[in-house]
């Protein structure tokens, strides 16, 4: 896979989209405000849609899109609990003692360490889930199935199709590309934000047809 190619063509399929279709930027806009409805319009990408499609039949978008949330936020319940236990361990073992007690250095040597060692096993374990998921996205709006996207038997055999070290380097430099442009309108006071809004429709439209060609690119099973 070329991803100096795959940025190049998810960037021209993102400006072809957009500039000079004003109406169609102004509408897309709106959707990231209300957020399930361009979650639902990614979904139409991930199909391999090409040229990127209208911001129409909005009832369906949005039905898409709480669907794909959905899915999200299942494979986020693993990170969600792990982070839960890690904060809540670490606050009962700060105040099980009574206020008179003193805290042998010892302890809270023990307990920072066990605190970063948490830390690093959630940053682990967010990392693989991020990686299953993205491809499980693309499953879910290719199939409609909830069952696929979460068959991690298939979506394993995908990004092995891919090439485990192609497919996390391909993501790492999506993701500079987007912290570059993010970092860039944030850096601009007041008017960063507003600039930040407008540009996200190009910064969902590139991501979205860059993981579609990402998952393309391993082939049919």
């Amino acid at each position: 896979m070329d991803i100096g190619k795959t940025a190049g063509d998810s960037f021209e399929y993102a400006q072809e989209g957009l500039f000079g279709k004003w109406t169609k930027w102004f509408l897309l806009v709106i959707s990231c405000i209300i957020f399930p409805l361009f979650i639902g319009y990614t979904m139409r990408i991930y199909r391999g849609v090409h040229p990127s499609p209208e911001p129409d039949d909005w009832g369906t978008m949005f039905i898409d899109g709480i669907k794909l949330i959905i899915v999200g936020i299942i494979y986020a319940l693993p990170v969600i609990i792990l982070e839960i236990v890690i904060i809540g361990s670490a606050g009962l073992a700060l105040f099980m003692g009574t206020p008179h007690q003193s805290v042998h250095p010892g302890a809270v040597a023990g307990l920072v360490g066990a605190v970063l060692a948490g830390v690093l096993v959630l940053v682990i374990v967010a990392v693989i889930i991020g990686l299953v998921a993205t491809i499980a996205y693309v499953r879910f709006a290719r199939t409609g199935s909830f069952g696929e996207a979460f068959n991690i038997r298939a979506i394993l055999a995908t990004i092995g199709r891919i090439g485990w070290i192609t497919y996390i380097f391909a993501l790492i430099v999506m993701g500079v590309i987007v912290g570059i442009i993010e970092v860039i309108c944030l850096l601009i006071p007041v008017l960063g934000i507003v600039l930040f809004l407008l540009l996200l429709p190009f910064i969902g439209m590139f991501s979205a047809r860059y993981i579609t060609l990402l998952y393309d690119s391993a082939g049919e099973a």
